[in-house]
């Protein structure tokens, strides 16, 4: 019998060291964690992981049809950490990438060591929006998304001239219509904010001041609702690669001095 399709990963750093499992924002791939990968690969063992449609994941990782969720996202990335055999790993993700994470701290809270949320929200707000988007890129395309999305993305307009700037916007061109789409109904359905007290690990929240896609308010309803988080502002969009060593360095100290004695 065959084995299920496991989303497209790619694992660094040593393979002793403690598991740590980074999630990206939707448009994006595992690149988007390039800037931290250095720093985050002395003590850790990085398994990145794309979303469905994105990067090197195939779009029918998740259901077409309008009922995909976080959830489904979570259950991909456990099947991924079982794979590993990892029965517990530290966590970080960008924008969609950390609500899995903060899904999977919540629901599996066994599993997740520690957390931390980078630029990414509660819920991102109401469901229309993200449904209308669903709907145009099935419709049109992922154009239309592309267009737009350097003002989203970026709190300097040059950061979307940089090197990594091009290779992301290039891996949004690349995407797979139909997962983006789906990844808009599960963003449509996510709402996690009554759930934040059952949060146990520790939880890293950092914020954008330039961030327009989940501004600050987001970053802070996060941190007031999770049991003792750690909120860090910076002035970064809401890829955080304007101060890629600073957003680094803040993970890095969070993961190592959350280090209890089953990570």
């Amino acid at each position: 019998m065959a084995q299920p399709q496991l989303l497209h990963h790619v694992l660094d750093g040593p393979p002793g060291a403690p598991p740590l499992v980074l999630g990206a924002s939707l448009g994006t791939s595992v690149h988007v964690w390039s800037p931290q990968l250095a720093t985050l690969t002395r003590s850790h063992r990085v398994l990145r992981w794309d979303l469905p449609g994105h990067g090197g994941s195939r779009a029918d990782l998740l259901p077409h049809d309008g009922t995909a969720s976080v959830a489904a996202l979570a259950a991909q990335v456990l099947r991924l950490a079982d794979t590993q055999g990892w029965e517990s790993f530290a966590y970080a993700g960008i924008s969609l990438g950390g609500a899995v994470g903060a899904h999977l701290a919540v629901h599996h809270p066994e599993r997740v060591a520690a957390l931390g949320l980078v630029c990414s929200s509660a819920r991102f707000g109401p469901p229309e929006p993200w449904q209308e988007r669903a709907a145009l890129v099935r419709r049109e395309g992922v154009g239309p998304v592309a267009e737009t999305s350097p003002g989203r993305w970026f709190g300097d307009a040059g950061a979307a001239e940089t090197p990594l700037g091009r290779a992301l916007l290039r891996d949004l061109t690349e995407t797979d219509p139909a997962g983006y789409a789906a990844c808009c109904d599960a963003l449509a359905a996510y709402d996690l904010r009554p759930a934040l007290g059952r949060i146990s690990a520790p939880t890293l929240v950092v914020g954008g001041s330039l961030d327009i896609a989940t501004p600050l308010d987001h970053a802070r309803e996060l941190a007031d609702g999770i049991p003792d988080a750690t909120l860090k502002e910076y002035a970064i969009g809401h890829l955080a690669v304007e101060q890629p060593e600073a957003v680094g360095a803040a993970l890095s100290t969070h993961l190592h001095t959350a280090k209890g004695p089953q990570y």
